[in-house]
């Protein structure tokens, strides 16, 4: 596992990670962390922009009515 230094860092910013990390009962490295995790989930494309890419590739493609072709086959 890597590590990570972080200097510099503002007097306010390392008092709000401090008081976070306290009310969640958490060191101030493991806040840290999590607080790191969050920011990994957000960089993920979004459900919409995945739906958006699937559209624009499938797009001009003749695609059958699911729901009709699920009917037809329960009435034969």
């Amino acid at each position: 596992m890597k590590s990570l230094t972080v200097r510099n860092v503002p007097d306010d910013v390392y008092e709000a990670l401090s008081s976070l990390a306290k009310r969640n009962r958490r060191s101030l490295q493991q806040q840290v962390l999590v607080l790191l995790e969050r920011v990994r989930a957000l960089d993920r494309p979004s459900p919409l922009g995945a739906a958006a890419h699937w559209r624009a590739r499938l797009q001009g493609r003749p695609l059958g009515d699911t729901v009709a072709e699920v009917r037809e086959e329960r009435r034969g």
